[in-house]
């Protein structure tokens, strides 16, 4: 590893140390970000870009590019992380994971990939619910690292490939 990445991953240990939750935290703390961090997962994601359909302003067309741009952002993820291999804090740190992981590999997140694919996804069509979406985003992702599953980086790099990736699928 280079000097560098050294640098980089001495302060994503170190943001992650100042940020996770201890497992003896308040229990609506608790609650509060495991609430937040399962809006992030498949089931909510894709529920979200299905059960838009009931409301009469998005279009089949909306919910299509925002499972799209859910499915071709999880893709990259899923190559990266098999590629990079980087585990788990809780496989690296003294720090417990509050949540269940759902895999060994950290880097990217999944969950901040996914909720920042579906909010980019309907702001797109939706420009006036912008920002909500891009807050809400943020708070999933944010959760990955107060639940210790994921270092910093891993969240943003995650949301980036969310970006990244939607810039070709949206234009």
């Amino acid at each position: 590893m280079t000097p560098w990445l050294r640098g980089l991953d001495a302060r994503d240990r170190a943001l992650l140390a100042c940020c996770a939750l201890s497992p003896s935290c308040a229990p609506t703390a608790r609650r509060f970000w495991l609430t937040i961090t399962h809006a992030g997962g498949a089931r909510a994601s894709i529920g979200v870009c299905l059960a838009s359909l009931l409301f009469p302003a998005v279009t089949l067309t909306t919910a299509w590019r925002a499972l799209l741009l859910l499915g071709v952002s999880h893709a990259v993820v899923q190559l990266v992380k098999r590629t990079v291999g980087r585990p788990r804090p809780s496989a690296q740190l003294p720090i417990e994971a509050i949540v269940a992981v759902p895999d060994r590999f950290s880097f990217p997140s999944g969950h901040a990939c996914a909720a920042m694919a579906v909010a980019v996804g309907f702001a797109a069509a939706f420009p006036t619910l912008t920002v909500p979406l891009l807050v809400l985003a943020w708070l999933i992702g944010f959760s990955r690292v107060m639940l210790g599953v994921h270092y910093p980086g891993d969240v943003l790099i995650g949301q980036a490939i969310a970006l990244a990736t939607a810039y070709p699928l949206l234009r």
